[in-house]
């Protein structure tokens, strides 16, 4: 596992930031044994592409609370419960050594952004700065980004969220289904109140 610059100086003195790497963050071997579909998603300074799928969203009560509460913060939840959602996946860096993620969910829009954290982990923040420390594994030949804690980034502070007052343990998994196309699923599991959220969707892949 290799840690990379983030960002380097310009002759002109401005700051350049280096694309995000995830494979930076597996090791090499795993990395390698995900499909070079997969690994073209996630691929470093990838173009900006957008995915079209349909959605399946599935909510418990208390999960609804949360993602009602987390919505004042820009958190990428949907505190609904659908079937068949018309999706849309739009993918772009945003210039500053990240990656946006905008999902379109039927009416309702929401955005993070992936990006290197001050320790060179990987992190997720929305836009109202709920955020959350990620891992990046491999797993039977699907990409998981697993959640380890919560925080609210507030200008340079980052103040910890204890685990009771989150939505929950967060895993997302990306997989691939058939040529051309990729499940995303995510799942979210509570200390205390169990399993808060499930979202799944099969997406189509306009580069292949």
């Amino acid at each position: 596992m290799n840690t990379p610059n983030h960002s380097t100086t310009a002759p002109e003195g401005q700051t350049v930031h280096a694309a995000l790497d995830i494979s930076a963050l597996v090791a090499a071997d795993q990395w390698n044994a995900l499909s070079p579909a997969i690994r073209r998603r996630f691929a470093s300074g990838h173009a900006d592409v957008s995915y079209v799928g349909d959605m399946e969203l599935r909510t418990s009560l208390i999960g609804r609370v949360f993602g009602m509460a987390a919505s004042l913060l820009g958190s990428p939840l949907a505190a609904s419960r659908k079937h068949a959602v018309k999706a849309t996946v739009n993918v772009r860096n945003d210039g500053a050594g990240g990656v946006v993620w905008e999902r379109i969910l039927g009416n309702q829009s929401v955005r993070s952004t992936k990006r290197r954290g001050p320790d060179g982990g990987l992190e997720e923040c929305t836009s109202g700065g709920l955020s959350m420390h990620l891992d990046v594994l491999v797993e039977d030949g699907a990409l998981v980004f697993a959640s380890r804690g919560y925080f609210l980034l507030i200008g340079k502070l980052r103040l910890s969220v204890p685990a009771w007052l989150t939505p929950g343990t967060c895993r997302v998994e990306h997989r691939d289904v058939a040529p051309g196309q990729f499940r995303f699923t995510m799942d979210m599991h509570h200390p205390l109140w169990g399993h808060t959220f499930h979202q799944s969707g099969v997406f189509n892949d306009p580069q292949i």
